[in-house]
């Protein structure tokens, strides 16, 4: 390389050993000179003094390159903080049935980052009571409270709930909602992202709900990219859910303007590689952007397997705006997780997962990636999946099967299982009970759902009796967390707060982003560089 200059030193001399060179990758806020040793020729590192044209008389350095600050807030896009009001890029996943909870929320909304609620298999009455808290402790958007968001789930098995809770959030005001496990769009979501639209004096839309659309594949993240279907916008303003106007605006923006691409992650996933399917959605973002002219691009973020600062850091390398942690605040102190859940997440090694019936989608055989050690949840689950597929009801399963199915599964009777089922669904929708007792094989459907979906919550209120029964979901960010917190202050579940865990994977990624950035202009970073280990950060 050419020299551009000199470096001359203050009270500081370059570092060239690699002992100074460690010391030196970490100072990710200072601006950062390469220079060259005069004698051997070697390449270094110097922070502090001055570059300048020529020398003045004091100590100086060929001067071959100046690096600006790395702080960790800038990694991303720089819009998702502004739009969102946040400091960081980083979001704290809406993990289900309440574990990406309230608490979870509020911390991150104080620490200048995005929480979302994981409103996803709890009533409507439930996620109200998570809205008055979330409320009265961050404030409306509306009214300059800090930024936040909740879960909307599609719900092909249950509409009126995903419907119900689509409405509650627009009643309510929640401006952030991170849409999951959308196979293709509903009215619902399209409704909830529509509503509010407008126009500035300049005519740019304006949009009053930003929706985070969480998918894995092109097919589903394309309808999030492209403008709301007409038929829908249509059949939203017939039954006056949406304006004339919202409608006509609504053809000229993308539904979601934040994109999470979901990789191998814990529950909903296609188990694709981030590496793999990051680029494939943001080529398809780009095509979709020079088609439309969006006034705004599609920020694209990125999720699954972020489990150490290399993995975040590799992420911001691919081109992602922000990037979003779910099975490794699962295990945090504020996670809505039982304590015993988090004993055993904390213990989980980087194979320790395995993919399950969902109980949401049980019917059309969609899966989720659990925990697989210590807990016997994901054999059980499909062994009810089997008998499901293999018999029209349960009266077709074979003696000796039914009854071990009772007996450690169920542990009950099929009758009694049956009895309790259609107890919640008839405060829930009490058009599956009908349908069930018509329906043979659809009562099979909704008793197995039963335990798939308890199964879940014994695991967050620590249920004893059904420890071997827990459902948590998990993906191998957990076992490469749990690697990289060994013998440090995270190794403990009593440390692992969620801001604690984002502030050391965000100071660690700018760390390795310097370290790669300097190795690129050819310092001989050493590899320890590379290997950011978590301590107690502000």
């Amino acid at each position: 390389m050419r020299s551009i200059g000199v470096w001359t030193a203050s009270n500081q001399t370059p570092s060239f050993s690699q002992t100074q060179l460690l010391r030196s990758v970490h100072n990710v806020r200072d601006t950062t000179y390469v220079v060259q040793d005069p004698e051997s020729g070697g390449l270094g590192v110097a922070h502090g003094g001055a570059s300048a044209g020529a020398p003045n008389g004091a100590p100086s350095w060929p001067l071959l390159a100046t690096l600006p600050p790395t702080y960790p807030e800038w990694l991303g896009d720089r819009t998702f903080a502004e739009v969102h009001g946040v400091r960081f890029p980083y979001i704290a996943g809406a993990m289900a049935n309440g574990i990406g909870s309230t608490d979870i929320v509020i911390a991150m909304a104080r620490a200048g980052m995005l929480g979302f609620f994981g409103a996803a298999g709890l009533s409507l009455e439930r996620v109200e009571q998570a809205l008055d808290v979330l409320e009265s402790t961050l404030g409306r958007a509306d009214s300059g409270g800090l930024p936040w968001g909740a879960n909307l789930i599609h719900s092909p098995n249950e509409p009126s709930l995903e419907a119900a809770v689509a409405d509650l959030y627009i009643r309510r005001g929640v401006r952030r909602v991170s849409a999951a496990a959308y196979i293709a769009l509903s009215k619902h979501v399209v409704r909830y992202a529509c509503t509010g639209l407008s126009e500035s004096k300049t005519g740019r839309v304006l949009r009053r709900n930003f929706l985070f659309a969480k998918i894995s594949h092109p097919g589903t993240a394309r309808p999030f990219m492209e403008p709301a279907p007409q038929a829908l916008l249509e059949q939203l303003v017939a039954s006056g859910e949406l304006t004339e106007q919202e409608a006509r605006l609504a053809a000229r923006i993308p539904l979601a303007e934040d994109i999470t691409v979901e990789s191998d992650s814990g529950g909903h996933t296609d188990n694709r590689p981030l590496a793999a399917l990051y680029p494939t959605i943001a080529s398809l973002r780009d095509a979709i952007q020079a088609e439309r002219k969006y006034d705004r691009p599609i920020r694209v973020g990125a999720a699954g397997g972020l489990g150490t600062p290399s993995a975040v850091a590799a992420a911001f390398a691919l081109g992602a705006a922000y990037v979003l942690t779910g099975s490794v605040n699962q295990a945090a102190v504020e996670s809505g997780l039982h304590s015993a859940g988090k004993q055993l997440l904390a213990q989980a090694g980087l194979g320790d997962v395995i993919m399950a019936p969902a109980a949401d989608m049980f019917e059309q055989g969609v899966e989720v990636q659990v925990l697989k050690r210590g807990t016997l949840f994901a054999s059980r689950a499909r062994k009810l999946r089997e008998l499901y597929r293999a018999h029209r009801s349960w009266d077709e399963v074979p003696g000796p099967i039914a009854a071990k199915v009772e007996t450690d599964i169920l542990r009950a009777g099929f009758a009694d299982a049956w009895r309790s089922t259609a107890e919640f669904w008839a405060k829930r929708d009490p058009g599956e009970i009908a349908k069930a007792e018509a329906d043979p094989h659809h009562k099979m459907a909704l008793v197995f759902r039963a335990y798939l979906g308890l199964s879940s919550r014994w695991a967050i209120n620590g249920t004893q009796e059904r420890v071997a029964d827990y459902q948590i979901w998990c993906g191998p960010a957990m076992g490469a967390f749990n690697a990289w917190a060994s013998g440090t202050f995270l190794a403990k579940p009593e440390n692992r707060r969620v801001v604690q865990i984002a502030l050391n994977l965000m100071e660690g990624a700018a760390v390795i982003t310097r370290a790669q950035q300097l190795r690129s202009f050819g310092v001989p970073v050493p590899h320890a560089a590379f290997d950011f280990r978590p301590r107690p950060l502000v």
